[in-house]
């Protein structure tokens, strides 16, 4: 068996263009343009890299694009102030503070100043106990991609048992959440599971976020198994630097079903959904009808 690959790249387009028909009705049927404001502080290279491309694709489907770049050294006090005023500006439906942040600024606090309305990232409390309860929230944006494309690929996930590997606040958790509220048998495994392998080799899904490098060989997949692979890790490679995921590709696709490549797989889900949650958003502030096939 030699597994279907799951086109991260070509199902992002796909939710793009939904994103850029709803942002047309939006524009046609009630003035309403969605914002997106991007507050970026410092020059983390990786960062500055994501702001670009986040920028760029906002306009692309005729949203508003806020772009907000401060010095690395700016205070917390003048950092909230700016959240502040982005909370207040009705032109403005989506905030996101790039991470990570300068040392000196409390993530948790910044993050928490933000609308839980316009927190398109999902990462504010309240958004957290509200998808951990089973109601309306903003969805963190790559658990959201990984469960479009799962439904995609199977449509129903009633009654499968998935594995998430990984239990962080912004990808393994949500994840598990989300399977759960499709009626998925959920368990989340991490470093400390004892004999994760036969955990995994249970899995109808598995989800691998741990940030481990090719953690996950082929013979820890069951037959069949659909693999979401979210990582991202730079390696050495025969003298050169490579982008791997969690998961050993190689050997994986000759046992699963279905799997996603690292590059080009959850990857450009990520900004497609970012998006999406900005669609969101603009609808649920202005009690208009939600996006269909954009939300959880």
């Amino acid at each position: 068996m030699t597994a279907k690959i799951i086109d991260g790249k070509a199902f992002a387009a796909t939710i793009r263009e939904k994103v850029a028909g709803h942002v047309a009705r939006l524009k046609e049927e009630h003035g309403i343009t969605p914002g997106l404001a991007v507050v970026l502080v410092g020059e983390d290279p990786a960062s500055q890299v994501y702001v670009r491309s986040k920028g760029k694709q906002t306009v692309e489907v005729g949203m508003n694009s806020f772009e907000h770049k401060l010095d690395a050294d700016t205070s917390e006090t003048d950092l909230l102030a700016l959240i502040d005023k982005l909370n207040n500006d009705d032109s403005v439906h989506g905030i996101l503070v790039q991470l990570p942040l300068p040392k000196h600024l409390d993530e948790d606090l910044v993050i928490n100043s933000i609308s839980p309305e316009k927190d398109v990232d999902g990462f504010h409390i309240s958004n957290v106990g509200l998808l951990g309860t089973g109601q309306k929230s903003m969805v963190p944006c790559t658990p959201l991609g990984s469960l479009m494309m799962l439904r995609d690929h199977h449509g129903s996930l009633s009654g499968m048992n998935a594995v998430v590997i990984g239990r962080s606040n912004i990808v393994g958790k949500p994840m598990a959440q989300l399977l759960l509220g499709d009626s998925c048998t959920v368990t989340i495994a991490h470093s400390r599971t004892k004999d994760l392998a036969e955990v995994v080799r249970r899995a109808d899904i598995v989800v691998a976020a741990v940030g481990r490098p090719e953690m996950v060989p082929g013979d820890w997949i069951k037959e069949g198994a659909t693999v979401i692979d979210v990582g991202i890790n730079r390696i050495e490679r025969d003298g050169k630097n490579v982008l791997v995921g969690d998961v050993d590709f190689a050997s994986a696709k000759e046992v699963a079903g279905a799997i996603t490549p690292v590059p080009g797989g959850v990857g450009p889900m990520t900004i497609a959904c970012l998006l999406a949650n900005t669609v969101t958003a603009c609808c649920r502030t202005n009690d208009l009808s939600e996006p269909e096939g954009l939300t959880a």
